[in-house]
């Protein structure tokens, strides 16, 4: 005795006022999991059966057949001619599929400078030839701030696909050089700058290499080793264009303390010694700092 057959909304898990739509949409993802191909202990029995759900349902006229009649065998119904139909469409989306295989994606690691990745660049790459694929140029736009390790997917840039596949991906993996001054933290830059013991002990007006270049900086008198100083808006930018805000600068001052003293150096420092006292605070005369002033700067 013949199995009786499933309602096909049932097979195909749709309602029976889904749309041609909904029916075609849903087929195709249960006849990629079901096809012999791919599911081989389902021996095809599932497949068959879904694909002569789907070929009654997606048949205006068979479909209202069904829909009124309900089952019908090959020769009532007139349906075996729509199902190997498209079971014949499905069998040759499956083999071109199988033709097919999309390309490898491709690395490429680009550097660029401290400077450059904090106010963007666009870089122009030189890829080599490969096969199916002549050698080629792209250009790389890197974005104001960017970081080091980020990584810029160029869709279809890798290698070509085969049987007409799509081509892979290209992975640009950006590298931020080292700077010599500038350490990176956050959106702001910071660096360290030298005094010298006078500038640090009566103050002073110095330059500070920053991205813009030379920044006048007012080092106020008493100013102890370590101390931070901030130059607002020479950090990174947080976007591109001009008017995009910017992160700070910060300047860290560290006290170079002299190794080599002339005779009259030495005479002074010391008389600046025997003026302080070791439980008062530091008491020097105006006319010893102009001394003092002088001599170190020389």
């Amino acid at each position: 005795m013949a199995r009786k057959k499933r309602d096909y909304y049932d097979v195909l898990g749709v309602s029976r006022d889904a749309s041609e739509t909904e029916i075609k949409r849903t087929f195709r993802e249960l006849a990629r999991r079901y096809h012999p191909d791919v599911n081989a202990a389902d021996e095809g029995e599932r497949f068959r059966e879904i694909n002569e759900a789907y070929a009654v349902l997606s048949d205006k006229d068979a479909r209202q057949r069904y829909d009124r009649w309900g089952h019908a065998d090959d020769g009532a119904g007139g349906f075996s001619a729509v199902v190997d139909a498209a079971q014949e469409i499905i069998n040759d989306m499956f083999r071109r599929r199988r033709g097919k295989q999309k390309g490898k994606d491709a690395r490429y690691t680009l550097e660029v400078t401290f400077e450059e990745a904090a106010f963007g660049v666009s870089k122009t790459i030189q890829l080599a030839a490969t096969e199916g694929r002549p050698a080629r140029e792209l250009t790389i736009v890197v974005p104001p701030g960017v970081k080091d390790g980020t990584v810029k997917k160029l869709q279809g840039e890798g290698e070509p696909g085969k049987g007409g596949a799509a081509a892979g991906d290209l992975h640009v993996h950006i590298r931020v050089a080292d700077h010599a001054t500038f350490r990176r933290d956050g959106h702001d830059v910071r660096s360290e700058q030298s005094l010298t013991f006078s500038q640090a002990a009566l103050g002073a007006v110095i330059d500070v290499p920053t991205l813009d270049g030379e920044v006048k900086m007012k080092v106020p008198e008493g100013t102890q080793p370590g101390a931070v100083f901030r130059i607002r808006g020479r950090g990174i930018p947080h976007a591109a264009g001009k008017t995009a805000p910017r992160g700070d600068h910060l300047v860290t001052v560290q006290l170079v303390v002299p190794t080599e003293l002339s005779a009259r150096q030495r005479e002074l420092i010391e008389e600046l010694g025997r003026t302080s006292g070791e439980d008062r605070p530091l008491v020097v005369r105006k006319g010893l700092i102009d001394r003092v002033r002088a001599l170190l700067d020389e």
